[in-house]
């Protein structure tokens, strides 16, 4: 049974997302003081009490027409609120009820979602008179609460206990390693590559907020979804939009501060990572950084060329494209280089294939038989080098994990050996169990006995 589904809305800056985080138990959603920091709805699975539900942090409603980016905003929360089991109507009790307040009142007495009212910053006297004016809303009687110190929590849970409490068991838990778990697939790039209209391909509908603005995407938001297989098979995938990573030295901004730190740990929870590009400007160096970035993480890697129908002399862009990640991207050679556009939808079946196909190499385990057996083939095809005169002798291998391979090698003076022996040993791994273009680590580990000197 999926959980029933609150959305948090209101004007800017009334502490919204402060609330969401609360409920999530995480800095999910960027917070600052200035208005307008939360554009895309955000969701997250909160607990309160006891209570476990679907919370949805959404952008500040305002009156705007809905071709601007605050009227796109508007749309995406009115959507929100359609969806919702409930919608927690969030006011400033320090600054009163102002007419935007009451035009989103008007708004939501109209709709069929059960509403609960909440003044936020209602701790201490200067609070006081926005509770009591929250009252005129006709919404019922507020519930005063702080999100930021976390008071008011309680008198939360009673009132949204009865609105959403269901009979009945919870959905059993999939084990994450599963291959019937969610695939994590996150969007990274840089601005305006085509992250958020991608994923409102996928999904076939106007989730994500997008236009020619750079830099629109803020917060990283995810976003399960279903994707049906060539075989005709439902498969789970968690898709993660992100914020356009420019170069560092050109991020001055506080918000767009946060928003790449936020982009960056979205890539540290991931399973695979797209990195778009955009083809009618080719691969760049922060490109390259990127998927450095993402490598060094130990997360898979894809590299989709986006906005493939309009561009220019595809058949040599793609070569170089592909020459240019492969002498960037040294360290691990043939990560695979799709061509989509997220305007048609062309080739982004083959994406979601790639990624599920790539994760499952990614999760690969090897028995230490099988390892062994290769191992030994291994040492007598190219014996380790002697440094100094001195002998070095492995004695055998194992995986310690997998999310990514990394394997154990274990010897006398293992780690003398150079870093070329290792690319040999790591190259032969990705080789004979197919672990084609996904990062794989190999720890060295020499022997702690003083007197084994063999």
């Amino acid at each position: 049974m999926p959980l029933p589904t609150v959305a948090i809305i209101g004007r800017p800056n009334v502490g919204k997302s402060t609330l969401f985080n609360r409920l999530v138990g995480k800095r999910l959603a960027l917070v600052d003081d200035q208005p307008g920091v939360t554009r895309d709805r955000r969701e997250g699975e909160a607990s309160l009490i006891g209570l476990e539900f679907k919370i949805i942090d959404t952008a500040g409603f305002e009156d705007e027409d809905a071709a601007t980016l605050p009227g796109r905003m508007r749309v995406q929360t009115e959507a929100a609120v359609r969806d919702a089991d409930v919608a927690l109507f969030m006011i400033d009790a320090r600054a009163g009820i102002v007419p935007l307040d009451e035009e989103i009142a008007r708004w939501l007495r109209v709709t069929q979602v059960p509403i609960v009212l909440v003044a936020n910053k209602a701790e201490g006297r200067g609070g006081e008179s926005g509770f009591y004016q929250a009252m005129a809303l006709g919404l019922g009687d507020p519930i005063g609460l702080s999100a930021e110190h976390g008071e008011g929590m309680a008198d939360l849970f009673d009132a949204l206990r009865p609105l959403i409490e269901r009979e009945g068991d919870a959905e059993p838990e999939i084990d994450p390693d599963s291959p019937d778990a969610p695939l994590k697939l996150a969007i990274v790039g840089r601005p305006n590559a085509g992250k958020s209209t991608l994923i409102n391909k996928l999904l076939d509908q106007d989730r994500l907020i997008t236009g020619p603005e750079a830099g629109i995407t803020r917060d990283s938001i995810a976003i399960d979804w279903t994707w049906t297989d060539g075989e005709g098979r439902d498969r789970a995938v968690r898709l993660i939009d992100t914020a356009g990573m420019r170069k560092r030295a050109k991020v001055q901004d506080k918000l767009e501060k946060l928003a790449v730190a936020d982009a960056l740990h979205a890539v540290d929870f991931a399973e695979v990572v797209v990195l778009l590009l955009d083809a009618t400007r080719g691969v760049e160096v922060q490109d390259l950084k990127i998927a450095d970035r993402t490598l060094q993480e130990g997360r898979a890697l894809i590299v989709a060329l986006n906005k493939w129908d309009v561009a220019e002399n595809a058949s040599s862009l793609f070569n170089g494209v592909k020459a240019a990640l492969d002498e960037g991207l040294s360290q691990l050679k043939g990560v695979p280089l799709l061509t989509v556009s997220a305007a048609t939808g062309k080739g982004l079946d083959t994406l979601i294939q790639v990624g599920f196909e790539t994760r499952e190499a990614w999760g690969r385990r090897v028995s230490t038989g099988a390892l062994n057996r290769w191992f030994e083939r291994a040492m007598e095809a190219n014996p380790p080098p002697a440094p100094g005169g001195k002998r070095i002798k492995p004695r055998y291998i194992t995986q310690m994990n997998s999310r990514p391979p990394t394997f154990a090698m274990f010897g006398t003076r293992v780690d003398l050996l150079p870093e070329s022996y290792k690319r040999y040993l790591i190259n032969g791994l990705r080789k004979q169990f197919e672990f084609g273009a996904v990062p794989v680590r190999l720890m060295l580990r020499p022997s702690s006995n003083p007197y084994d000197k063999a």
